[in-house]
């Protein structure tokens, strides 16, 4: 080994070893406690970690994430003991491992990433109030009910029938969680699982309380190998698939949450998969990735897989040479750590995430059917909920019906027109009274045969009752098609914005040549005035620009699309050559000066920007000493305000590749931004930097601006 591997290797134990500490002391307390709450042998629970840390750490497809037993297969885990006892639920582990391995080595685990996260977060909160309710009676110094409805039934009692040591303890630990996470950080390098538990113990033992002590002797002795399930085998097969669907998809959103960048998500289900069949084979809970301890390990500083491993050796030389402390441990400690730890199910983030994508019904549906029905039965609702709110959004319909001069009526329909859509559409479309014209614009990407004989049958109609219907298609010709017997688009067509408010008249469909004006601004009023109206409405009294832009009069140059700017924007000057006459010059002009002087005095600009072209017209005049100007004299006398810039151009020479005009263009923005600061104010504003001056060039064959630097140099 070389000394630069060598110290690669120490500088990386240094950060992995503390970590790994770190989350052995985390996941010691949380593995008992979901063994507890799984009806499982305690040493069950220290054996998945065990295995999870080492196994799936080496194995798995993520350099930060932490496996072991989780809450969130608790229920399942608990159920399969009730039925079929736990070394039989030890092979379901098994083959539930074998499952997975196989899809791993498929590649689909990313298929397991289709589930709606609103379905996982719900299912989590679920099986937290379930354990928080069962372990709620532990706590009080009773026993847990089968059910979560049994158990929130038999409370009331519980309360009533309260036993004082096992309460005492109980509040105790809740009390340490509650506290220790405002403590100095100093402080809180013990975990506030671990400090609890210790705290509990402590008190219990000085007082002299009457509490259930856990009991982790034996642990080599007590291991039995697992047993094939006696029963039914479908219902043994539907378990195994539950319990590698569940452990899977908890595993990769752990790890896409915590590793997004580097998890190999494939890798990550063969190295849990082999993990379940150690796992059960000998005699461990089933092992999934866990956040809390991932997040802890990744906050702690791991830096690879080797955390993840330590972790797992430091609870397994814990279970074999250690087990004896644990029974220092009050079970009802336990239970009260429990209930904390299903509480803290319930995220408030997570809830909020599901708010914003409007899924606040699926984790509902997913936590209320887990509580009342059923864990399997729980994930079923809320998969069948998303996929119906899915469908509904993938054929959702906007209709708007909207009333114009001599009462003419403008509808527009957007999304994915499908029979789920016809009820509404022909009730909009029938409140229209007969024999007024309407134009209907279509700005949809589906249209299924049954809309398209509602919507056809209703134009046949109308036209027929002495109506016009003019039918604009914005998107795709779907009614056309339909309409003229052709063959249809096989599905859905990806979005695009309407073509209309960036093209020219002459690539636009149905302008007329004659009335464009007023045919665009009829579009105008139809499409974007609706749009544009609250902006609009913000400007009418004042504006507030923040660019005075001076551009030349050409045609081809639309300053809002070459800047991606909008109203409001920019106070703007054209004219012929976009030239600044200069301070004094002949012939006087004051109308682009007043322009100047109202816009950074009256309306406060910070920037002049002087934006040129490719084939400027009024360079080509000046290129030819006037000669291009002809008979008109009021050019030739506007062009004397480019001399300046063919004096500069003169003194350069022509880059390789450049014609003369094109450099001539360049040279003239550079000068209009000095011919500005022979203007007083501009230059002490510039001075003062109250003001900043800036050269534009559009090259229009290639769409491309360009910002010119005084020296002419291009910054691209």
């Amino acid at each position: 080994m070389t000394a630069d591997t060598m110290r690669s290797a120490l500088g990386t134990l240094r950060h992995n070893l503390p970590a790994s500490l770190v989350v052995f002391l985390i996941a010691v307390p949380l593995s008992l406690g979901v063994a507890v709450a799984s009806g499982a042998p305690l040493a069950a629970g220290l054996i998945a970690a065990a295995v999870g840390g080492i196994v799936a750490g080496a194995l798995g497809g993520s350099s930060v994430q932490v496996s072991g037993p989780t809450a969130g297969l608790s229920l399942v885990i608990a159920d399969l003991v009730h039925t079929y006892g736990w070394r039989a639920t030890c092979m379901i582990t098994v083959l539930a491992g074998v499952i997975q391995l196989g899809l791993g080595l498929v590649r689909a685990a990313r298929a397991a990433l289709a589930v709606s996260p609103a379905v996982i977060h719900g299912l989590l909160a679920g099986v937290g109030v379930v354990i928080a309710l069962s372990q709620l009676h532990i706590v009080l110094g009773g026993s847990p009910q089968r059910s979560a409805v049994e158990n929130l039934l038999e409370l009331p009692a519980q309360i009533a029938d309260i036993h004082s040591h096992a309460v005492a303890v109980g509040l105790l630990t809740i009390g340490v969680l509650i506290v220790w996470t405002r403590l100095p950080r100093r402080l809180r390098v013990v975990p506030a699982p671990l400090a609890a538990l210790a705290i509990s113990a402590v008190v219990a033992a000085l007082l002299g309380w009457q509490v259930t002590r856990v009991d982790l002797t034996g642990m080599l002795s007590q291991w039995q190998p697992p047993v094939p399930p006696e029963g039914d085998w479908h219902g043994i097969v539907g378990a195994a698939l539950l319990v590698a669907f569940l452990s899977a998809v908890e595993s990769l959103l752990c790890a896409r949450a915590v590793d997004s960048r580097n998890a190999n998500l494939d890798r990550e289900l063969c190295g849990q998969g082999t993990a379940n069949i150690v796992s059960g084979v000998l005699g461990g809970l089933p092992v999934a990735g866990v956040i809390v301890r991932s997040t802890a390990n990744l906050r702690a500083g791991a830096r690879s897989r080797l955390s993840t491993i330590l972790h797992g050796c430091w609870v397994l030389v814990f279970g074999l040479f250690l087990g004896w402390t644990v029974h220092l441990i009050p079970m009802e400690s336990l239970a009260a750590l429990l209930v904390f730890t299903g509480i803290q199910t319930i995220n408030l983030g997570h809830v909020r995430k599901v708010h914003g994508h409007g899924e606040v019904p699926v984790y509902a549906v997913t936590l209320l059917g887990v509580v009342l029905v059923g864990l399997a039965e729980g994930v079923f609702l809320g998969l069948g909920l998303a996929a119906l709110l899915a469908l509904r959004r993938l054929t959702w319909v906007d209709i708007r019906v909207d009333t114009g001069p001599g009462g003419r009526r403008h509808v527009t329909v957007n999304g994915s027109l499908t029979f789920l859509g016809v009820p509404r559409l022909t009730a909009e479309l029938r409140a229209i009274p007969p024999a007024v014209p309407v134009d209907l614009d279509l700005n949809i990407d589906f249209m299924d045969n049954a809309a398209f004989e509602a919507l056809h049958s209703w134009r046949l109609d109308h036209e027929a009752g002495g109506g016009r219907v003019e039918i604009d298609e914005l998107h795709d010709e779907w009614y056309a098609l339909a309409a003229s017997g052709a063959r249809m688009f096989p599905a859905k067509t990806p979005p695009k914005a309407p073509d209309r408010w960036w093209l020219p008249w002459t690539h636009r469909k149905a302008v007329p040549q004659q009335g464009a004006l007023e045919s665009g601004a009829r579009e105008f009023h139809q499409r974007r005035a609706p749009l544009l109206r609250p902006i609009f409405s913000e400007l009418a009294h004042a504006q507030k620009p923040s660019h005075l832009f001076i551009t030349c009069a050409d045609s081809r140059i639309v300053p809002s699309i070459i800047t991606a700017s909008g109203p409001g924007d920019l106070f703007t000057v054209r004219n012929i050559g976009n030239l600044v006459p200069r301070r004094g010059a002949e012939p006087p002009d004051d109308s682009v000066l007043a322009a100047i002087e109202y816009a950074t005095q009256v309306l406060k600009v910070h920037t002049i920007t002087v934006c040129g072209h490719s084939g400027c017209g009024a360079m080509a005049g000046l290129l030819s000493a006037g000669v291009a100007a002809g008979g008109m004299p009021g050019l030739r006398r506007w062009l004397r305000h480019g001399h300046h810039s063919l004096a500069r151009y003169l003194t350069e020479e022509d880059p390789p590749g450049s014609t003369p005009l094109d450099r001539l263009c360049r040279v003239n923005v550079v000068q209009q931004l000095d011919n500005l600061r022979t203007h007083r104010r501009i230059d002490e504003m510039v001075r003062a930097g109250e003001l900043q001056l800036v050269g534009l060039y559009f090259d229009i064959a290639a769409a491309r601006v360009e910002v010119l630097a005084p020296t002419l140099s291009v910054k691209t």
